[in-house]
C-alpha cells in the first residue's frame, strides 16, 4: 500500500480506518477536504486539480515519512484526487493512527499543511459567472516550464 496517492478516481473516505486499524493504537483522527461552493467572495461551481504526479507522490511519501519521525505516530497516509471535481466531491483524505490523540492530530494537521505547501498540485476554480481562475499559483503552474526549488 502506498502511503500516499494520486488518483482520479472518487475517493472513498471510510476506507481508511480500517486500512489504518492497528491493536498498538488508541487514537485514529481523519481529515477530509471537501470542494465548497464559493472562494474569495466569488461563487465556485467546480474545481479542477492538475498535479505534476511523479513529484507529487515522491514529496508526499517524505512528508508521511516525517510526520511518522516527528510525531512517532505508528500509521499515516493521504489520497489527493486529480482532475475535474463537483461541489461536496472529496478532494484530499489525510488519516493517522497512533498511540495517542494529540500526536494523531499534530501529525495530521502537519501532513495538510505540508501537503498544500510543498507539493505541485495546482487549483483552477470555475465560477458562476463563466470565468475560470488559477489560485494560489504564486509563481508556477500547469504547462509552467519550471518546478518550484522547494519540490525538488
Amino acid at each position: 500500500m502506498n502511503r500516499f496517492e494520486i488518483t482520479a478516481q472518487a475517493i472513498d473516505p471510510d476506507v481508511f480506518r480500517q486500512r489504518l486499524l492497528d491493536p498498538a493504537c488508541g487514537a485514529y483522527v481523519q481529515f477530509d477536504g471537501w470542494v465548497r461552493n464559493h472562494n474569495e467572495g466569488q461563487r465556485v461551481l467546480r474545481l479542477e486539480y492538475e498535479v505534476y504526479e511523479p513529484l507529487a507522490v515522491k514529496e508526499g511519501q517524505g512528508i508521511i515519512d516525517e510526520a511518522i519521525e516527528r510525531f512517532g505516530v505508528n500509521n499515516a497516509c493521504c489520497v489527493h484526487r486529480s482532475g475535474l471535481l463537483e461541489i461536496t466531491d472529496l478532494a484530499v483524505v489525510v488519516a493517522v493512527s497512533s498511540p495517542h490523540r494529540d500526536a494523531a492530530f499534530q501529525a495530521c494537521r502537519y501532513i495538510i499543511d505540508e501537503t498544500k505547501a510543498r507539493l505541485p498540485i495546482w487549483k483552477k476554480e470555475h465560477y458562476e459567472n463563466g470565468e475560470a481562475e488559477w489560485v494560489n499559483c504564486k509563481h508556477h503552474g500547469p504547462g509552467s516550464s519550471t518546478i518550484p526549488q522547494a519540490n525538488l
